[in-house]
């Protein structure tokens, strides 16, 4: 795969917003480890190295234990991770392939049951959010962080 343009190097002004909404919204409420769990899980659907690669370090330095992240896109199937987080993960991949599911009324349902109306708009304009960078990294070919530190 060849690198079309890497913009977080070459139009940084561009990102910065993005970048600062992303912090903004990880401010309202939503816990760290789901806030890796959507990023990660979103970028797993959309198939973003560059952001699995990011997010799942992140995850790691936040104590998220390899289990949990490896067993990710089969959350349905494990009884790692709690109804919050199932919750979330649900709205994450109802959103995240919207055109195919719509968003389903149980799926908002437990989101309504699980978060606050303040959570439920921090955790929506999350999945956006991740959404809009896999679509950067898919689009550019952006290499994971580890390839770019081993050309460099």
């Amino acid at each position: 795969m060849t690198v079309r343009m890497n913009p977080y190097e070459k139009h940084f002004g561009l990102m910065k917003p993005l970048i600062d909404l992303s912090a903004t919204v990880q401010g309202y409420g939503l816990e760290k480890a789901l806030i890796r769990l959507v990023e990660v899980r979103a970028s797993q659907i959309n198939g973003c190295g560059v952001c699995l690669d990011m997010h799942s370090r992140d995850a790691r330095k936040d104590g998220e234990t390899e289990e949990r992240l490896l067993m990710l896109s089969a959350w349905r199937e494990t009884t790692l991770y709690n109804e919050r987080e199932k919750a979330a993960l649900a709205w994450t991949e109802a959103l995240t392939m919207l055109p195919e599911k719509g968003a389903p009324d149980d799926i908002y349902e437990a989101v309504k049951a699980n978060f606050s109306e303040e959570e439920q708009v921090a955790l929506t304009l999350l999945v956006g959010i991740i959404n809009s960078f896999n679509r950067i990294g898919v689009g550019f070919h952006v290499p994971p962080i580890s390839q770019q530190r081993k050309a460099a």
